[in-house]
């Protein structure tokens, strides 16, 4: 372990960063949870804001657009404020605030006004994994960098999963205005208890982090580059058009099959149930078998699994291919932050996971393209084209990977 460095902005002490933050991983993991609550209430809640506002697939897609779009755009800048003014403070915001966004859509009159606060939800999230991720990292080796990312992903993972229960609870009751207020005020308080304690275990501003043993990350190579654009290529596409997806799944089950709203909320939680195992698997088996296999794993399981949301009935049937699509989804998550940490060297390391950040997050933006083409060709031509793009991408990057396993 490299020695404790004495630098002034240095706020850690005793062992040294690696070791507190190893300690901290588990209030990591509740972070992420609060990070995404609010975020995961908006897909499962879609159905009740549709009929509020009389809305069509496209104009919800909208509204997934504007939380996706600037959630994307604001990593960069969110990492950059970061590295300048802590990472406690963009963590605290990453939480409180978009619990604080949250309270504000639950309140929000028109559309238009919905619009705009989920604009705001996106920008004072993208704080939170640029200062997150490297965290977590650097509190393990390199060789279980997989497995630390894969567990703070839980967090993330279990908020999907149990959003989509709680919306169904509460909706029934209290309507899904109702739903942002009741779970707004608690995640608001988690958020001040998180810097608070933050703050008590000595993270108090930017530490100065030593360079972690073994693996620091080298200037790509022409090839290597190639690769590292290709593995962030297929991760991006993977979240955008799977998230995407999913977003209309409420109103595939709600329009197509006619069941009710509360059971069309509460069966999004079976994707995100995949996810929660899966992205510790991902992890693991990347840290294993290596990061390349994964990734296209990943595109492969995907593309037909979203085809055959064209052939399933509502039971059995929807219920495993969700599954199996929150599993591809989140199977690659922490394997593309484990591979840019590894491929890229320290000081553009913030910068390359920002740029995947962007487009990884702010890639479900392309909602509203699938939303037009649900409305003029309905759900089984659209989920056919996603298919396709999906496997169409998956089979260029395996040509550009070929030969690599990490």
């Amino acid at each position: 372990m490299p020695a404790k460095s004495p630098g002034k902005e240095t706020a850690i002490n005793k062992s040294g960063i690696r070791s507190v933050l190893l300690g901290l991983l588990p209030l990591f993991v509740l972070a992420h949870f609060g990070h995404h609550l609010m975020m995961a209430l908006l897909t499962p809640l879609l159905p009740y804001i549709r009929d509020e506002f009389t809305l069509t697939y496209a104009q919800a897609g909208w509204l997934v657009m504007a939380y996706n779009l600037a959630y994307g755009l604001s990593q960069l800048p969110g990492g950059w404020l970061a590295d300048r003014i802590g990472a406690r403070i963009m963590l605290t915001i990453g939480v409180a605030g978009v619990a604080i966004a949250g309270l504000l859509i639950g309140l929000s009159p028109t559309y238009v006004m919905l619009a705009l606060f989920l604009v705001l939800l996106g920008m004072v999230g993208g704080g939170y994994h640029p200062a997150a991720a490297p965290l977590v990292s650097a509190s393990v080796k390199p060789e279980s960098r997989g497995r630390a990312l894969g567990i703070h992903q839980i967090g993330g993972t279990g908020s999907f999963f149990l959003a989509p229960l709680i919306a169904a609870g509460i909706a029934g009751a209290l309507g899904w205005r109702g739903t942002f207020l009741t779970i707004s005020i608690p995640t608001i308080a988690f958020g001040i208890a998180f810097y608070i304690l933050l703050g008590r275990l000595g993270y108090v501003r930017k530490a100065k982090q030593p360079a972690p043993s073994g693996d620091t990350g080298t200037q790509p190579t022409p090839r290597q580059l190639r690769r590292l654009v290709a593995f962030i290529t297929l991760g991006i596409a993977s979240m955008a058009l799977i998230y995407s997806t999913i977003s209309f799944v409420p109103f595939f089950i709600v329009d197509h099959f006619g069941a009710s709203e509360e059971s069309a909320a509460a069966m999004l939680s079976l994707a995100f149930f995949g996810g929660l195992w899966a992205g510790p698997l991902g992890g693991y088996l990347s840290d294993r078998i290596g990061r390349v296999p994964v990734i296209l794993a990943v595109g492969f399981i995907a593309s037909p699994a979203i085809y055959l949301l064209n052939q399933v009935s509502l039971g059995l049937t929807i219920s495993i291919i969700l599954i199996i699509i929150g599993m591809a989804m989140h199977l690659g998550m922490p394997v593309v932050e484990a591979y840019i940490i590894s491929h890229t060297s320290e000081r553009k390391r913030s910068t390359v996971l920002g740029l995947y950040y962007l487009g990884s997050r702010g890639g479900p933006a392309i909602a509203p393209a699938i939303g037009y083409l649900i409305d003029n060709y309905g759900f089984y031509t659209s989920f056919s084209v996603v298919s396709a793009a999906m496997l169409a991408v998956t089979v260029v990057c395996a040509l550009l990977l070929w030969g690599s396993r990490n």
